[in-house]
């Protein structure tokens, strides 16, 4: 009998006749890589990225992200079920939801800045502040915590220098806790900007962290 596995290997776990690589199977090629103004309106909605430079000083919105604006607010038949998604493409351009880009949202869709702000702050989702380049959330729910999640956030403060919530000094990392990731089959799991790790371990963030700085 072959040995045992404890640890699940997650994209790796491909048996039998497939022979696929991390790239084949998550599309690494194209992480980030999206039509700005938002494809197909029937899509426009649901390509959020989370990208490495953030402008907090973009306009909103202008040129393709105009478009895209435009195309979900098409989708949609209110303005308020138009909300999270423009959230998501002022969030894309800003790296973080300010008070006055909440005001500026409001404006554009014609809602009050009571209603907007309530439903941003509602969303952890949403950063009410800046991030580093590469924010780093690290999953502490049930599945990962049993499998050294405290461990695995430890080690990505220590190796940033950071405390949670903070932004290291050379703005490239800021690291928090995240409820859950919805990996719970690859604990543990962490998210970094739109990208997955899975089963990563302490001994995994040095390498995880130098990762990031050669592909920026």
């Amino acid at each position: 009998m072959s040995e045992i596995q404890f640890r699940n290997p997650g994209w790796a776990g491909n048996t039998g006749e497939f022979d696929l690589t991390e790239a084949d199977v998550r599309g690494t090629d194209y992480v980030g890589e999206t039509q700005l103004d938002g494809g197909h309106p029937s899509v426009s909605a649901s390509l959020p990225y989370m990208l490495v430079e953030k402008n907090p000083e973009a306009p909103l919105f202008e040129g393709p992200y105009q478009e895209r604006f435009e195309k979900i607010r098409s989708r949609y038949p209110t303005a308020r079920a138009a909300l999270l998604p423009a959230l998501n493409l002022a969030q894309e351009l800003r790296g973080h939801i300010s008070p006055a880009t909440m005001d500026e949202v409001a404006e554009l869709l014609g809602l009050s800045n009571a209603y907007v702000r309530g439903v941003a702050t509602f969303y952890t989702m949403y950063n009410k502040r800046p991030v580093g380049r590469f924010l780093i959330q690290v999953c502490t729910n049930i599945s990962c915590n049993i499998c050294g999640a405290d461990e695995v956030l430890a080690a990505f403060l220590e190796h940033t220098g950071t405390e949670p919530g903070e932004t290291s000094s050379d703005g490239n990392f800021t690291v928090v806790e995240a409820e859950c990731l919805a990996a719970c089959g690859f604990p543990t799991c962490v998210q970094i900007n739109s990208r997955y790790f899975e089963d990563v371990s302490a001994a995994d963030v040095p390498a995880v962290l130098e990762r990031l700085k050669s592909e920026s």
